[in-house]
């Protein structure tokens, strides 16, 4: 089978319109579609359910696996800042705790206590100790900050409340990022003094920077009013307000999903860190979070689109293959079946024939002897031997019994022939045979025929039967196609030295171009209307095939049809014997 007939097979020209109570068994087409929706359905269905939970099931694999990195990731940077400042914070109070006011006053101790704090932590810039009413008495570092006074600041009242204070980033008197902690220390009077140390941000921005943050996320410390404390790698500059509302208060890890830009989807990271101003985010774009799955999508989409074009192209074929197969298998057994038909009605046809000739024969063959018999009496009757019209009668009456013998021996060879049989023949014969059998429809009609058998065409080894079956089906075909007063052309020729053609033309109606593909077809008629049956020259066609020839047509809508069929010289199985 090609690729068109794959595409187009030859049961999509069969004829739909049959009728009857199984005409759905025949309904190729129908046959198909329904076979080619069912094996659809249940092959791609399934591919594409398997294809949606796969898509489903890894995105959310993907979403619960960055969202548990995000959330590991934040807790642990939330803890490493908590001990960072705890760290610091632990180390005043125990500086309070184990120095007395008078010694921190000491400058020489201050700066001693001082070296100490950045050898241990570092990123102590500088210590110093206020008093109650918010001087600063001592002063050890690289500015001169001696004598100023905090008392009417926030963070001096914080520190008398709380005890300890911990302060945002900001650029105060240094004009450099920085931030202090600080730490009240009470006396037995009721007195209390605070020890305050500042610290840069460089530590801070080094342990942000140090965690591993994939997949172009940012993280980055900013206080409870959305002011960035520390870089951030596109969220702002620091002392920017951050582009999207804090989440809200939460000293546990969490991870929530926002919109930023408007527009973008991002997961976020974050924890207040307890007892300070801090707010650590963690922001995570989710376009790139959700490229690997993205890239994973693409490929088991295109795999799945891929799978389902495959499966649907094998069903094609698969349903026009075998559809094809069932069409073929029910031409073959129709045609069978139609040549039975057609064998058991012409044996009817001959046996009749064969009872209707012999009947009649033996009637003509008494008024053939009276007639004689009449003859012979006036011939050799002196009062009737010149009567010359009278033996005319008699003459005309032998004649037409003469006549009506070769008809009824027409009919009982005709009737005889339903044997296969191949025997030398000579064309112009059997054509002036079966020609016998219509020259009365043509001499009313006024139809002209003219036979031309060509010089080098003898004899041909063929069936009698089937080449007048041929010719007669043919030929009363065109005094069909043809109106009254037109003109049939009957040729023979030689094709070659081992083939002679027959052709039939007539100057008839023509033949549709649409219709020549199917007029060979069984049961398609153009006549149906007026009692065709569509089976003639479906038969003529099997006929020619029988007798190892071929067969096709010309037409022309107004100018006639012409058909041809060739035939062997000499018959394969003759050859054979």
């Amino acid at each position: 089978m090609s690729i068109m007939r794959f595409i187009r097979p030859d049961f999509w020209n069969a004829d739909h319109e049959s009728t009857g109570p199984y005409k759905n068994l025949f309904d190729y087409q129908r046959i198909w579609r329904l076979s080619f929706a069912v094996l659809v359905v249940v092959s791609i269905v399934p591919l594409v359910m398997m294809a949606f939970v796969d898509f489903n099931v890894t995105r959310g694999s993907v979403e619960s696996d960055s969202l548990l990195k995000t959330e590991r990731l934040t807790s642990n940077a939330r803890r490493s800042i908590a001990y960072f400042l705890n760290e610091r914070e632990s180390a005043l109070k125990f500086i309070v705790k184990e120095n007395s006011f008078q010694g921190l006053m000491e400058s020489g101790r201050l700066e001693k206590i001082l070296a100490s704090l950045k050898d241990s932590f570092g990123g102590f810039v500088d210590l110093g100790v206020i008093d109650k009413d918010g001087k600063q008495l001592a002063y050890v570092g690289p500015y001169e900050l001696e004598g100023k006074e905090y008392k009417g600041q926030a963070w001096f009242r914080q520190t008398e409340k709380k005890g300890t204070y911990i302060s945002g980033a900001f650029l105060g008197f240094r004009d450099v990022p920085h931030f202090f902690i600080a730490v009240k220390c009470s006396g037995e009077d009721g007195c209390f003094y605070i020890l305050r140390a500042t610290l840069d941000t460089s530590q801070f921005n080094g342990i942000l920077a140090s965690m591993d943050i994939s997949g172009g996320g940012d993280a980055f410390l900013a206080d409870t009013e959305g002011i960035i404390q520390t870089p951030s790698s596109w969220n702002g500059n620091i002392f920017e307000k951050v582009r999207f509302p804090l989440p809200e208060e939460s000293y546990n890890t969490k991870v929530s999903q926002i919109k930023y830009n408007g527009k973008d989807q991002a997961l976020v990271g974050y924890a207040y860190i307890e007892g300070t101003p801090f707010v650590l985010l963690v922001v995570k774009p989710l376009s790139m979070l959700m490229a690997s799955w993205e890239k994973t999508r693409d490929t088991i989409f295109w795999a799945t689109f891929m799978s389902a074009a495959l499966i649907v192209v094998v069903i094609w074929i698969v349903s026009s293959y075998m559809v094809e197969r069932i069409y073929i298998a029910d031409l073959t057994r129709s045609k069978t079946l139609q040549k039975m038909e057609h064998h058991n009605r012409m044996a009817s046809i001959g046996r009749l024939a064969a009872g209707v000739a012999h009947e009649i024969n033996n009637p003509l063959a008494i008024i053939n002897e009276k007639a004689g018999l009449l003859k012979d009496l006036f011939t050799f009757s002196k009062e009737y031997e010149a009567d010359d019209k009278l033996i005319g009668l008699i003459d005309s009456v032998l004649r037409s019994v003469e006549r009506c013998g070769k008809i009824t021996k027409r009919l009982l060879g005709f009737a005889r022939q339903t044997d296969f049989k191949i025997e030398p023949l000579k064309p112009g014969e059997v054509i002036d045979i079966v020609l016998s059998f219509l020259n009365k429809e043509a001499q009313y009609r006024s139809i002209n025929i003219n036979v031309t058998v060509a010089d080098g065409v003898s004899s041909i080894e063929t069936d009698k039967g089937k080449l007048e079956q041929i010719l007669l089906n043919l030929i009363s075909n065109a005094f069909q196609a043809m109106r009254d007063g037109g003109n049939l052309q009957i040729g023979v020729a030689p094709e070659n030295e081992d083939e002679v053609v027959f052709s039939v033309s007539d100057d008839g109606c023509g033949i549709p171009e649409a219709d020549l593909k199917r007029i060979f077809e069984p049961f398609f008629s153009t006549k149906k209307n007026t009692g065709g049956t569509g089976l003639g020259l479906s038969i003529t066609y099997g006929l020619v095939r029988d007798l190892g020839g071929r067969m096709n047509v010309d037409s022309e809508m107004g100018r006639g049809t012409t058909f041809r069929f060739a035939l062997p010289v000499k018959h394969p199985e003759l050859g054979k014997d």
